[in-house]
């Protein structure tokens, strides 16, 4: 069987190799342990529902099954507000990471001050700064996700590009 070639660009660390340099001191600014790990995958996965990027949904998936999360709380991640498998601590994670990836209501902020004085109640400053890192990362991944258009893997480990 051929391999369909889905892939827009071949890998971009090829051309710019500091992209290495980049993603790990991303994974090591979020890898503190102040958010668990499940939070940061659950908010990765609804940033890639979000934007409809299938390489982001799949991976984060991935993690979430390898992390042994069941299949209720990985599907219901799209439909989180009224699904009863989430904490509060991760429902602030989702409304955060939505607020930051989705349009404002006109003359309101993405993110309200209701909504970070709810995310305060559940993370401390430290854990709140890691959760912000964690969705700049994903913003930064999604640039190359939907450019790029890297291969569906459920392990970074796969080949992504072509």
């Amino acid at each position: 069987m051929t391999k369909t070639s889905i892939s827009r660009m071949p890998n971009p660390g090829e051309f710019v190799p500091e992209l290495s340099d980049i993603s790990a001191a991303l994974f090591r600014a979020t890898g503190n342990r102040s958010v668990p790990r499940t939070t940061m995958n659950l908010v990765h996965l609804r940033a890639g529902q979000i934007v409809g990027n299938t390489y982001l949904t799949i991976l984060n998936t991935g993690f979430l099954r390898k992390a042994g999360e069941s299949e209720e709380r990985i599907t219901a991640v799209s439909s989180w507000t009224d699904a009863p498998y989430f904490t509060d601590a991760e429902r602030a994670a989702l409304a955060l990471v939505e607020a930051t990836l989705q349009p404002a209501p006109p003359g309101k902020e993405r993110v309200s001050d209701e909504l970070y004085a709810e995310a305060s109640r559940h993370y401390d400053e430290k854990a709140l700064a890691t959760l912000t890192i964690a969705i700049g990362q994903i913003n930064f991944f999604i640039a190359l996700a939907v450019i790029g258009k890297p291969q569906p893997v459920s392990s970074l480990a796969d080949e992504q590009w072509d």
